[in-house]
């Protein structure tokens, strides 16, 4: 006997499995389990997977759901992972208590790199592992060094065609092949859930901009990330649209919306908040958006990539400037999103929809930014990193790279080795600092 096990946290994820079901990227199983999981900061006050509308449509592709968070409570799903004396027990535990006696056990996650993936998936010591992909981090390198006791059971990478050509880094340090998802398949998926939102407003072409709750992550102040909603409605009203759509993120504060409301009613535009938890693409569908706004959020993509829709991307030049640690792993996303979408406030690229990168040297960029990410974990990556930064390094492509990392590393574009202690010396800032303090008084 065989059972395959699911772990999914999203409803996007779910129905990334269930497009690769249904094209057969799985061997037979006798049982299939959904584990879902909630890893909200305060599960107890978010909606759950399995509580959003459309997900009994995915549902009927699995025997059985079960919920990791009611699994290990009072425990966090992120913040918890087995002590190695205990995983026999935990294996024995969860055996019994989902009844898989002696069954052969295959295990399907998203985000291995960290918990819960990563502590699931020590508990069933020799399980094969397929890893998933649900966004845009996949074509990024691997955010942490994952035990080979894990690594080396990983069998292959699924992944939509986000971005046609270019291929993830993820995983490849175990040489770890990555496999995609139909892109058919998916779409038909999301077209199953179509009808399933019906309380959304019917409303017709709108611009839709989409809330990403970056404070959460503490890239942006709360009040930084409100001015970025605002930002988003201000250009799209710039560009002729009077009808605006807001999905916020689920977590998202309420004021967030009364000052896009207070903003709109100044630019005369008809502004719709939604208060209904549902995917992207399901507004895609019922409303046909006349464009999409965004950070860099993957719907971004599955916008332009499936749907044709015309999209357009804000505030990703700070984004890149606050990212830290340089490793953090939205790096990538954002400077995929930064190098390929067009900017909101160029109205004539918007209009065009002109790419601002083609594939092939998107490629290299992300190639060189997942090497300065992770050096140690992707060393081969350094002759890759080392042309592109001599041939292409310009003040576009600066944003994506820090002067001190590329030092660190001593690839093109760092301060030259014989001034590297600069940076370093005590007396050269505090010289450096009374200087500018002089400029700026003088300037006055």
């Amino acid at each position: 006997m065989t059972t395959q096990i699911f772990l999914a946290s999203t409803l996007y994820g779910t129905a990334t499995l269930a497009a690769a079901l249904d094209s057969d990227c799985f061997r037979p199983a006798d049982r299939r389990i959904l584990l879902v999981c909630n890893n909200a900061a305060t599960p107890e006050t978010s909606p759950g997977l399995d509580e959003m509308p459309g997900f009994e449509r995915l549902r009927e592709r699995f025997d059985d759901v079960k919920s990791w968070n009611e699994t290990i409570s009072p425990f966090h799903p992120g913040g918890w992972s087995p002590r190695q004396d205990d995983v026999p027990l935990w294996e024995r535990h969860l055996r019994l208590l989902w009844q898989l006696g002696d069954d052969e056990v295959e295990l399907v996650v998203e985000s291995i790199q960290v918990n819960p993936a990563l502590g699931f998936c020590q508990i069933f010591t020799g399980a094969p592992v397929t890893v998933y992909a649900d966004g845009l981090m996949s074509y990024g390198p691997t955010r942490n060094k994952i035990d080979p006791l894990v690594g080396t059971r990983i069998d292959r990478l699924l992944h939509l065609d986000l971005v046609p050509g270019l291929k993830p880094v993820l995983l490849t340090e175990f040489g770890v092949g990555p496999e995609l998802v139909p892109t058919d398949a998916f779409v038909k998926v999301l077209a199953e859930l179509a009808d399933t939102a019906e309380a959304l407003p019917a409303v017709d072409e709108p611009a839709l901009l989409l809330g990403q709750y970056l404070s959460a992550l503490d890239i942006l102040t709360a009040e930084e990330e409100e001015e970025l909603h605002v930002r988003m409605l201000r250009g799209a009203v710039g560009l002729g649209h009077t009808r605006v759509v807001f999905k916020p993120h689920p977590s998202a504060p309420a004021r967030w919306s009364r000052a896009l409301e207070k903003e709109a009613a100044k630019l005369g535009a008809e502004l719709t908040v939604l208060d209904t938890p549902v995917l992207a693409e399901v507004l895609y569908q019922r409303m046909r958006p006349a464009l999409v706004v965004g950070c860099f959020s993957t719907a971004l993509l599955t916008a332009s990539a499936l749907y044709g829709l015309p999209v357009a991307r804000t505030g990703t030049v700070t984004l890149l400037e606050r990212l830290a640690p340089y490793e953090n792993s939205n790096r990538v996303p954002v400077t995929i999103v930064d190098a390929l979408l067009p900017d909101l406030g160029d109205g004539a690229a918007v209009t065009g929809q002109r790419q601002a990168m083609d594939v092939a040297p998107l490629t290299e960029l992300v190639r060189t930014v997942a090497y300065a990410m992770q050096p140690k974990i992707y060393p081969y990556l350094r002759p890759d990193a080392e042309r592109y930064l001599a041939a292409h390094l310009s003040p576009r492509s600066r944003r994506y790279f820090k002067r001190r990392r590329l030092t660190s590393l001593a690839l093109p574009g760092g301060v030259p080795a014989q001034l590297a202690f600069i940076p370093r010396n005590a007396t050269v800032r505090r010289v450096a600092r009374r200087a500018r303090a002089l400029g700026r008084s003088r300037a006055r």
